[in-house]
Protein backbone atom coordinates (compact mmCIF):
# COMPACT_ATOMS: atom_id res chain seq x y z
CA UNK A 1 0.00 0.00 0.00
CA UNK A 2 1.33 3.23 -0.88
CA UNK A 3 1.76 5.71 2.04
CA UNK A 4 2.88 9.38 2.36
CA UNK A 5 3.12 11.76 4.76
CA UNK A 6 2.72 15.53 5.05
CA UNK A 7 5.14 16.87 7.78
CA UNK A 8 5.22 20.68 9.03
CA UNK A 9 6.19 21.95 12.10
CA UNK A 10 3.28 24.18 13.82
CA UNK A 11 4.91 26.92 14.35
CA UNK A 12 3.25 29.18 12.20
CA UNK A 13 0.48 28.97 9.72
CA UNK A 14 0.15 26.89 6.23
CA UNK A 15 1.77 28.83 3.24
CA UNK A 16 1.57 27.76 -0.26
CA UNK A 17 4.86 25.95 -0.30
CA UNK A 18 3.62 23.89 2.74
CA UNK A 19 0.52 23.59 0.47
CA UNK A 20 2.40 22.29 -2.80
CA UNK A 21 3.89 19.65 -0.74
CA UNK A 22 0.30 18.62 0.87
CA UNK A 23 -1.21 18.02 -2.31
CA UNK A 24 1.62 16.23 -4.00
CA UNK A 25 1.43 13.81 -1.34
CA UNK A 26 -2.47 13.47 -0.77
CA UNK A 27 -3.39 13.28 -4.66
CA UNK A 28 -0.72 10.06 -5.04
CA UNK A 29 -1.77 8.48 -1.96
CA UNK A 30 -5.34 8.19 -2.87
CA UNK A 31 -4.79 7.58 -6.85
CA UNK A 32 -3.36 4.10 -5.68
CA UNK A 33 -5.78 3.80 -2.74
CA UNK A 34 -3.07 4.31 -0.05
CA UNK A 35 -3.08 6.43 3.03
CA UNK A 36 -2.28 9.71 3.61
CA UNK A 37 -0.59 10.68 7.11
CA UNK A 38 -0.38 14.01 9.34
CA UNK A 39 2.50 14.37 11.26
CA UNK A 40 3.57 16.92 13.52
CA UNK A 41 6.81 17.84 13.80
CA UNK A 42 6.68 19.52 16.85
CA UNK A 43 10.01 18.71 18.68
CA UNK A 44 10.59 22.30 19.19
CA UNK A 45 8.49 22.48 22.54
CA UNK A 46 9.21 26.85 22.50
CA UNK A 47 7.98 27.59 19.13
CA UNK A 48 5.22 24.87 18.64
CA UNK A 49 2.20 25.57 19.75
CA UNK A 50 -1.50 23.87 19.95
CA UNK A 51 -2.73 26.34 18.27
CA UNK A 52 -0.80 26.49 15.24
CA UNK A 53 -1.56 22.63 15.23
CA UNK A 54 -4.74 22.91 15.08
CA UNK A 55 -4.74 25.70 12.46
CA UNK A 56 -2.86 23.08 10.09
CA UNK A 57 -5.92 20.38 10.69
CA UNK A 58 -8.37 22.84 9.79
CA UNK A 59 -6.42 24.08 6.52
CA UNK A 60 -5.70 21.09 5.52
CA UNK A 61 -9.78 20.61 6.39
CA UNK A 62 -10.47 23.57 4.59
CA UNK A 63 -8.58 22.15 1.56
CA UNK A 64 -10.04 18.88 1.35
CA UNK A 65 -6.88 16.79 1.99
CA UNK A 66 -8.30 14.84 4.68
CA UNK A 67 -5.43 12.83 6.65
CA UNK A 68 -5.97 9.35 7.47
CA UNK A 69 -4.40 9.68 10.89
CA UNK A 70 -2.02 12.06 12.49
CA UNK A 71 0.80 11.72 14.54
CA UNK A 72 2.89 14.03 17.13
CA UNK A 73 6.28 13.42 17.34
CA UNK A 74 6.10 15.05 20.89
CA UNK A 75 4.64 11.54 21.46
CA UNK A 76 7.77 9.54 20.33
CA UNK A 77 10.88 10.62 22.36
CA UNK A 78 10.48 6.62 23.76
CA UNK A 79 10.75 5.53 20.46
CA UNK A 80 13.65 8.30 19.73
CA UNK A 81 15.56 7.07 22.44
CA UNK A 82 15.72 3.86 21.89
CA UNK A 83 16.67 4.13 18.40
CA UNK A 84 19.39 6.46 19.54
CA UNK A 85 20.83 3.79 21.86
CA UNK A 86 20.86 1.42 19.30
CA UNK A 87 23.16 3.82 16.83
CA UNK A 88 25.25 4.84 20.03
CA UNK A 89 25.83 0.66 20.45
CA UNK A 90 26.65 0.51 16.47
CA UNK A 91 28.77 3.38 16.28
CA UNK A 92 27.12 5.33 14.30
CA UNK A 93 26.26 7.91 16.81
CA UNK A 94 29.11 9.77 19.39
CA UNK A 95 29.01 12.77 21.51
CA UNK A 96 30.36 15.88 20.85
CA UNK A 97 31.28 18.96 23.45
CA UNK A 98 32.93 22.00 21.32
CA UNK A 99 30.80 25.01 21.49
CA UNK A 100 29.08 26.56 18.97
CA UNK A 101 31.69 29.21 19.37
CA UNK A 102 34.12 27.09 18.98
CA UNK A 103 32.40 25.36 15.88
CA UNK A 104 32.25 28.61 14.46
CA UNK A 105 36.27 29.34 14.35
CA UNK A 106 37.28 26.20 12.89
CA UNK A 107 34.39 26.91 10.43
CA UNK A 108 36.52 30.52 10.05
CA UNK A 109 40.43 28.91 9.90
CA UNK A 110 38.79 26.09 7.59
CA UNK A 111 38.07 28.79 5.09
CA UNK A 112 40.71 30.77 5.17
CA UNK A 113 43.12 27.75 4.16
CA UNK A 114 40.33 27.17 1.05
CA UNK A 115 38.97 24.21 2.91
CA UNK A 116 34.74 23.58 2.78
CA UNK A 117 33.71 23.80 6.49
CA UNK A 118 33.24 20.42 7.14
CA UNK A 119 33.56 19.19 11.02
CA UNK A 120 36.96 17.55 11.71
CA UNK A 121 35.43 14.93 13.92
CA UNK A 122 38.00 16.04 16.62
CA UNK A 123 35.44 14.76 19.25
CA UNK A 124 35.88 11.00 17.84
CA UNK A 125 39.79 11.49 19.24
CA UNK A 126 38.45 11.83 22.73
CA UNK A 127 39.30 8.80 25.11
CA UNK A 128 36.84 7.23 27.56
CA UNK A 129 38.80 9.39 30.38
CA UNK A 130 38.34 12.09 28.35
CA UNK A 131 34.45 11.74 27.75
CA UNK A 132 34.01 11.09 31.56
CA UNK A 133 36.22 13.99 32.94
CA UNK A 134 34.18 16.19 30.38
CA UNK A 135 31.01 15.06 31.76
CA UNK A 136 31.85 15.17 35.46
CA UNK A 137 32.91 18.91 34.87
CA UNK A 138 29.27 19.65 33.82
CA UNK A 139 29.75 19.77 30.12
CA UNK A 140 26.95 18.52 28.16
CA UNK A 141 27.73 16.70 24.31
CA UNK A 142 25.32 17.27 21.32
CA UNK A 143 25.42 14.16 19.21
CA UNK A 144 26.40 13.20 15.72
CA UNK A 145 25.27 10.73 13.44
CA UNK A 146 28.58 9.46 11.36
CA UNK A 147 28.58 8.79 7.87
CA UNK A 148 29.88 6.51 5.89
CA UNK A 149 32.36 7.32 3.16
CA UNK A 150 30.85 6.59 -0.43
CA UNK A 151 28.61 8.10 -2.90
CA UNK A 152 24.62 7.49 -2.22
CA UNK A 153 22.83 6.81 -5.22
CA UNK A 154 19.26 6.42 -5.41
CA UNK A 155 16.71 6.86 -8.85
CA UNK A 156 14.08 9.82 -7.99
CA UNK A 157 10.83 9.80 -8.96
CA UNK A 158 11.47 13.22 -10.23
CA UNK A 159 14.94 13.93 -10.94
CA UNK A 160 15.98 10.78 -11.88
CA UNK A 161 19.77 9.47 -10.94
CA UNK A 162 20.71 11.44 -8.04
CA UNK A 163 23.51 11.00 -6.03
CA UNK A 164 25.31 12.81 -2.26
CA UNK A 165 29.02 12.16 -1.69
CA UNK A 166 28.75 12.35 2.47
CA UNK A 167 32.91 13.30 1.85
CA UNK A 168 31.47 17.21 1.06
CA UNK A 169 29.24 17.08 4.77
CA UNK A 170 29.63 17.10 8.53
CA UNK A 171 28.44 14.56 10.11
CA UNK A 172 24.93 16.06 11.03
CA UNK A 173 23.94 17.13 14.52
CA UNK A 174 21.05 14.79 15.38
CA UNK A 175 20.65 16.18 19.19
CA UNK A 176 21.28 19.53 20.73
CA UNK A 177 22.91 19.30 24.40
CA UNK A 178 19.73 20.34 25.61
CA UNK A 179 18.48 17.79 24.86
CA UNK A 180 16.31 18.72 21.89
CA UNK A 181 16.14 16.38 18.66
CA UNK A 182 16.70 18.18 15.18
CA UNK A 183 14.69 17.14 12.02
CA UNK A 184 17.15 14.51 10.26
CA UNK A 185 16.88 11.52 13.10
CA UNK A 186 13.44 11.55 14.43
CA UNK A 187 11.90 11.76 10.93
CA UNK A 188 13.88 8.63 9.46
CA UNK A 189 12.85 7.11 12.76
CA UNK A 190 9.11 7.72 12.13
CA UNK A 191 9.14 7.24 8.46
CA UNK A 192 10.35 3.65 9.41
CA UNK A 193 7.34 3.03 11.91
CA UNK A 194 4.49 4.87 10.04
CA UNK A 195 5.62 2.47 7.05
CA UNK A 196 5.67 5.61 4.71
CA UNK A 197 6.33 4.51 1.49
CA UNK A 198 6.98 7.61 -0.65
CA UNK A 199 8.83 10.78 0.69
CA UNK A 200 7.73 13.25 -1.58
CA UNK A 201 9.47 17.04 -0.53
CA UNK A 202 11.40 19.90 -2.18
CA UNK A 203 14.65 20.07 -3.66
CA UNK A 204 16.28 21.51 -0.98
CA UNK A 205 15.91 18.30 1.07
CA UNK A 206 18.62 16.56 -1.89
CA UNK A 207 21.16 16.68 0.20
CA UNK A 208 18.91 15.55 3.44
CA UNK A 209 17.88 12.86 2.01
CA UNK A 210 21.53 11.54 1.18
CA UNK A 211 22.25 11.43 4.78
CA UNK A 212 18.72 10.05 5.73
CA UNK A 213 19.62 7.23 3.35
CA UNK A 214 22.19 6.47 5.37
CA UNK A 215 20.15 6.27 8.84
CA UNK A 216 17.49 4.09 6.91
CA UNK A 217 20.35 1.58 6.42
CA UNK A 218 22.13 2.07 10.20
CA UNK A 219 18.50 1.34 11.13
CA UNK A 220 18.46 -2.23 9.20
CA UNK A 221 15.66 -0.46 7.43
CA UNK A 222 14.09 -0.52 3.52
CA UNK A 223 14.07 3.44 3.12
CA UNK A 224 11.31 4.71 1.17
CA UNK A 225 10.71 5.88 -2.34
CA UNK A 226 12.37 9.64 -2.82
CA UNK A 227 11.01 12.42 -5.09
CA UNK A 228 12.12 15.99 -4.81
CA UNK A 229 10.00 18.66 -6.38
CA UNK A 230 11.40 21.94 -8.12
CA UNK A 231 10.71 24.70 -5.46
CA UNK A 232 7.95 27.45 -6.41
CA UNK A 233 8.67 30.48 -7.92
CA UNK A 234 6.99 34.14 -7.81
CA UNK A 235 5.62 35.42 -11.72
CA UNK A 236 9.35 37.05 -12.13
CA UNK A 237 10.58 33.77 -11.84
CA UNK A 238 12.97 33.91 -8.66
CA UNK A 239 12.48 32.03 -5.74
CA UNK A 240 10.76 34.33 -2.90
CA UNK A 241 10.06 34.99 -0.03
CA UNK A 242 6.99 36.29 -0.68
CA UNK A 243 4.99 32.71 -1.23
CA UNK A 244 6.31 31.92 2.42
CA UNK A 245 4.17 34.55 3.50
CA UNK A 246 1.29 34.15 1.69
CA UNK A 247 -1.07 31.48 4.01
CA UNK A 248 -4.53 29.66 3.62
CA UNK A 249 -6.54 32.22 5.71
CA UNK A 250 -5.28 35.06 3.08
CA UNK A 251 -6.82 32.68 0.58
CA UNK A 252 -9.77 31.75 2.06
CA UNK A 253 -10.58 35.37 3.72
CA UNK A 254 -10.41 36.51 -0.59
CA UNK A 255 -12.57 34.16 -1.81
CA UNK A 256 -10.74 31.52 -3.43
CA UNK A 257 -12.64 28.31 -3.58
CA UNK A 258 -10.53 25.27 -2.16
CA UNK A 259 -10.78 22.83 -5.02
CA UNK A 260 -9.03 26.03 -7.04
CA UNK A 261 -5.98 26.45 -5.00
CA UNK A 262 -5.85 22.70 -5.21
CA UNK A 263 -6.00 22.82 -8.86
CA UNK A 264 -3.65 25.02 -9.59
CA UNK A 265 -1.11 23.48 -7.04
CA UNK A 266 -2.18 20.11 -8.42
CA UNK A 267 -1.05 21.31 -12.25
CA UNK A 268 1.35 23.95 -12.78
CA UNK A 269 4.92 22.64 -13.57
CA UNK A 270 3.16 19.85 -15.57
CA UNK A 271 2.24 19.93 -19.42
CA UNK A 272 -1.35 19.35 -17.68
CA UNK A 273 -3.76 21.91 -18.97
CA UNK A 274 -5.49 23.85 -15.50
CA UNK A 275 -9.09 23.33 -15.99
CA UNK A 276 -11.54 24.01 -14.04
CA UNK A 277 -12.97 21.19 -11.90
CA UNK A 278 -15.71 20.74 -8.74
CA UNK A 279 -14.13 17.85 -6.73
CA UNK A 280 -10.89 16.25 -6.34
CA UNK A 281 -11.66 13.09 -8.41
CA UNK A 282 -10.13 14.17 -11.21
CA UNK A 283 -7.02 15.43 -10.31
CA UNK A 284 -6.74 12.05 -8.31
CA UNK A 285 -7.13 9.95 -11.52
CA UNK A 286 -4.43 12.22 -13.65
CA UNK A 287 -1.96 12.67 -11.19
CA UNK A 288 1.38 11.07 -11.93
CA UNK A 289 4.96 12.42 -10.24
CA UNK A 290 6.46 11.99 -13.93
CA UNK A 291 4.82 14.67 -15.30
CA UNK A 292 6.85 17.14 -12.50
CA UNK A 293 10.03 17.94 -13.76
CA UNK A 294 13.21 19.37 -12.36
CA UNK A 295 12.34 23.38 -13.30
CA UNK A 296 10.89 25.70 -10.95
CA UNK A 297 6.61 25.88 -11.32
CA UNK A 298 5.71 29.60 -11.31
CA UNK A 299 2.92 30.30 -8.98
CA UNK A 300 0.68 33.50 -9.91
CA UNK A 301 -2.10 34.72 -8.31
CA UNK A 302 -3.40 35.93 -11.19
CA UNK A 303 -4.00 32.59 -12.49
CA UNK A 304 -5.61 31.47 -9.36
CA UNK A 305 -8.24 34.83 -9.82
CA UNK A 306 -8.77 33.46 -13.52
CA UNK A 307 -8.96 30.19 -12.41
CA UNK A 308 -10.96 30.79 -8.89
CA UNK A 309 -13.80 32.55 -11.49
CA UNK A 310 -14.11 29.92 -13.95
CA UNK A 311 -14.73 27.27 -11.12
CA UNK A 312 -17.32 29.70 -9.70
CA UNK A 313 -18.86 29.48 -12.79
CA UNK A 314 -19.30 25.58 -12.67
CA UNK A 315 -20.61 25.44 -9.29
CA UNK A 316 -24.27 24.39 -8.83
CA UNK A 317 -26.38 26.09 -6.54
CA UNK A 318 -26.10 23.39 -4.19
CA UNK A 319 -22.74 23.35 -3.36
CA UNK A 320 -23.17 27.38 -2.66
CA UNK A 321 -26.82 27.91 -1.44
CA UNK A 322 -25.07 28.26 2.77
CA UNK A 323 -22.75 31.03 1.30
CA UNK A 324 -25.85 33.19 -0.61
CA UNK A 325 -28.27 35.65 0.56
CA UNK A 326 -31.33 35.23 1.84
CA UNK A 327 -33.84 34.08 -0.48
CA UNK A 328 -31.91 34.20 -3.32
CA UNK A 329 -33.21 31.38 -5.62
CA UNK A 330 -31.39 29.04 -7.72
CA UNK A 331 -32.40 30.75 -11.09
CA UNK A 332 -30.68 33.79 -9.78
CA UNK A 333 -27.65 32.24 -8.89
CA UNK A 334 -27.72 30.46 -12.41
CA UNK A 335 -28.32 34.15 -13.68
CA UNK A 336 -25.97 35.48 -12.04
CA UNK A 337 -22.61 33.03 -11.62
CA UNK A 338 -21.28 33.54 -15.20
CA UNK A 339 -20.47 37.10 -13.77
CA UNK A 340 -18.90 36.58 -10.53
CA UNK A 341 -15.15 36.18 -9.57
CA UNK A 342 -16.11 35.06 -6.11
CA UNK A 343 -19.05 33.15 -4.13
CA UNK A 344 -19.05 36.29 -2.44
CA UNK A 345 -19.96 38.63 -4.96
CA UNK A 346 -23.08 37.43 -5.59
CA UNK A 347 -24.57 39.52 -2.07
CA UNK A 348 -23.55 42.66 -4.89
CA UNK A 349 -25.59 41.44 -7.33
CA UNK A 350 -28.16 40.47 -5.20
CA UNK A 351 -28.52 43.62 -4.22
CA UNK A 352 -28.88 44.76 -7.45
CA UNK A 353 -31.97 42.69 -8.10
CA UNK A 354 -33.80 42.97 -4.79
CA UNK A 355 -32.73 47.10 -4.82
CA UNK A 356 -32.40 50.13 -4.20
CA UNK A 357 -30.32 50.85 -6.92
CA UNK A 358 -29.14 54.07 -7.36
CA UNK A 359 -30.37 56.07 -10.84
CA UNK A 360 -28.13 56.24 -13.51
CA UNK A 361 -30.35 57.68 -16.28
CA UNK A 362 -28.94 59.96 -19.34
CA UNK A 363 -30.81 62.60 -19.78
CA UNK A 364 -30.60 62.45 -23.61
CA UNK A 365 -32.36 58.86 -23.15
CA UNK A 366 -35.02 60.62 -21.21
CA UNK A 367 -37.64 59.68 -23.41
CA UNK A 368 -36.25 56.62 -24.96
CA UNK A 369 -36.81 55.08 -21.04
CA UNK A 370 -40.36 56.47 -21.27
CA UNK A 371 -41.03 55.00 -24.13
CA UNK A 372 -39.37 51.80 -22.52
CA UNK A 373 -41.81 52.05 -19.56
CA UNK A 374 -44.73 52.37 -21.42
CA UNK A 375 -43.90 49.27 -23.91
CA UNK A 376 -43.04 47.08 -20.39
CA UNK A 377 -46.19 48.63 -19.12
CA UNK A 378 -48.26 46.82 -21.72
CA UNK A 379 -46.21 43.65 -22.24
CA UNK A 380 -46.99 40.18 -20.77
CA UNK A 381 -44.78 39.35 -17.99
CA UNK A 382 -43.07 35.86 -18.44
CA UNK A 383 -39.58 34.58 -19.35
CA UNK A 384 -39.23 36.13 -22.51
CA UNK A 385 -39.67 39.81 -20.91
CA UNK A 386 -36.68 41.41 -22.03
CA UNK A 387 -36.83 39.72 -26.04
CA UNK A 388 -40.29 41.09 -26.16
CA UNK A 389 -38.86 44.27 -24.94
CA UNK A 390 -35.86 44.92 -26.94
CA UNK A 391 -38.15 43.64 -30.00
CA UNK A 392 -40.85 46.52 -28.89
CA UNK A 393 -38.13 49.23 -28.85
CA UNK A 394 -36.49 48.32 -31.95
CA UNK A 395 -39.29 48.55 -33.55
CA UNK A 396 -41.07 52.29 -31.63
CA UNK A 397 -37.94 53.83 -31.60
CA UNK A 398 -35.33 52.87 -34.14
CA UNK A 399 -32.42 52.38 -32.29
CA UNK A 400 -30.02 48.83 -32.05
CA UNK A 401 -27.21 47.76 -30.45
CA UNK A 402 -25.65 49.85 -27.60
CA UNK A 403 -28.00 52.49 -27.91
CA UNK A 404 -30.52 50.36 -27.08
CA UNK A 405 -29.27 48.01 -24.61
CA UNK A 406 -27.16 49.96 -22.79
CA UNK A 407 -29.72 52.80 -21.08
CA UNK A 408 -31.95 50.12 -20.80
CA UNK A 409 -28.99 48.21 -18.43
CA UNK A 410 -28.46 51.37 -16.61
CA UNK A 411 -31.82 51.95 -15.75
CA UNK A 412 -32.49 48.65 -14.59
CA UNK A 413 -29.41 47.61 -12.94
CA UNK A 414 -27.28 50.94 -12.24
CA UNK A 415 -24.76 49.33 -14.33
CA UNK A 416 -22.83 49.20 -17.09
CA UNK A 417 -22.03 46.01 -17.20
CA UNK A 418 -23.17 42.26 -15.62
CA UNK A 419 -24.98 39.43 -15.78
CA UNK A 420 -27.23 38.95 -19.13
CA UNK A 421 -30.38 41.11 -19.16
CA UNK A 422 -32.35 38.03 -20.42
CA UNK A 423 -31.69 35.84 -17.19
CA UNK A 424 -31.74 39.37 -14.58
CA UNK A 425 -34.77 41.37 -15.48
CA UNK A 426 -37.75 38.26 -14.49
CA UNK A 427 -35.84 38.55 -11.23
CA UNK A 428 -35.96 42.01 -10.95
CA UNK A 429 -39.80 41.83 -11.20
CA UNK A 430 -42.51 43.82 -12.73
CA UNK A 431 -43.24 46.64 -10.46
CA UNK A 432 -39.27 47.17 -9.91
CA UNK A 433 -38.82 47.19 -13.77
CA UNK A 434 -41.22 49.77 -14.22
CA UNK A 435 -39.65 52.01 -11.20
CA UNK A 436 -36.33 51.82 -12.14
CA UNK A 437 -37.67 52.78 -15.75
CA UNK A 438 -39.25 55.93 -14.55
CA UNK A 439 -36.54 58.72 -15.11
Amino acid sequence: MTVTRFAPSPTGQLHVGNIFTAVQNFLLARRDGGRFLLRMDDTDQVRSTPAFAQGIRDDLAWLGLIPDAEVRQSDRFTAYDAAMDRLIAAGRLYPCFESSEELDLKRKVQLSRGLPPVYDRSALKLSDDDRRQLLANGAKPHWRFKLEPGLVCWRDLIRGDCQVDPASLSDPVVRRADGNWLYMLPSVIDDIDMEITHVVRGEDHVTNSGVQLQMFAALGAEPPQLGHFGLLTAIDGALSKRLGSTGVAEFRDSGIEPIALVTLLARIGTSAAIEPVVSLNPLIAAFDLAHLGRSHPRFDPADLTHLNARIVHNLPFEAVVDRLPDNMSAAAWMAIRPNLTTVSEAHDWWHVVAGPVAANHDPADRDFLNAAHRALSDLPWDADIWRSLTDALKTSTDRKGKALFLPLRRALTGRDHGPEMAALLPLVGRDQALARLNP
